[in-house]
């Protein structure tokens, strides 16, 4: 069952990942993470509404969330030390912030008022924060200070320029375009030719869908060899 995306606005990536895993009622886990995956890419490709001010940070939880699905479904797929640690990073920031949003929560229904990440407030309602007439600065200044304890700044994102991200349907496209003209090619051409990790997995969940729609056809000899691809029989008797 593939979930949909009904609100147009979230806070940010963190919020938007948030909200698909507790949606599917799942854990924070990396688990989870390869689950909603699809629904991510998805919402930041085709969310005409963030600003370029917030997509450097979509597209760089998203290029996390695929090396997740990747190594989910290629267990054997390596990583280096940097990225592991990345990984590890982003499960902790989502259950940091899950804390904070709840705190948040807490502190709206102590005071009686609207909570602060209430749909209304995603789909751009203004909230007010009005206390009871009742309540004493003393009072205030505790349930705030509780609050800010509980919160845990997270680490700056570096700035880096936005970089284009080939997508699974272009890049299936230029797999069966560089079959056209040859009988068979390597995976390690594939590898050669990318840019960075993210289009060498790209790559790689390419040919496991053409392989699923029986376009192609794979063989490895011995474990960790080259993969070779060929079209199928099919397709190489209709040409």
């Amino acid at each position: 069952m593939t979930y949909e995306v009904k609100i147009p606005k979230f806070e940010g990536p963190l919020d938007l990942l948030l909200e698909l895993i507790e949606e599917q009622k799942l854990d924070i886990a990396q688990v989870s993470i390869a689950k909603v995956a699809d629904d991510y890419l998805r919402y930041v490709r085709d969310e005409k509404k963030i600003s370029l001010e917030n997509l450097a940070e979509f597209v760089n939880i998203a290029s996390k969330i695929i090396l997740i699905k990747s190594r989910n479904i290629l267990p054997t797929i390596e990583v280096t030390p940097e990225e592991e640690k990345e990984i590890r990073d982003l499960e902790e920031q989502l259950k940091e912030y899950k804390k904070y949003k709840e705190a948040s929560l807490k502190l709206a229904a102590l005071f009686g008022k609207q909570a602060m990440f209430s749909r209304d407030y995603l789909m751009g309602s203004v909230a007010v924060f009005s206390p009871p007439k009742n309540i004493n600065s003393f009072d205030l200044k505790k349930q705030f200070q509780k609050l800010i304890d509980q919160i845990v700044l997270p680490e700056k994102i570096p700035e880096e320029a936005i970089r284009d991200i080939i997508t699974l349907e272009e890049k299936i496209s230029e797999l069966q375009k560089s079959l056209e003209t040859r009988v068979e090619m390597g995976f390690s051409q594939l590898k050669r030719s990318a840019k960075n990790n993210i289009e060498v997995i790209v790559s790689f969940l390419a040919l496991l869908e053409l392989v699923k729609q029986r376009i192609i056809s794979v063989e490895q000899s011995e474990l960790f060899e080259d993969i070779r691809i060929r079209k199928s029989e099919i397709l190489r008797t209709k040409s």
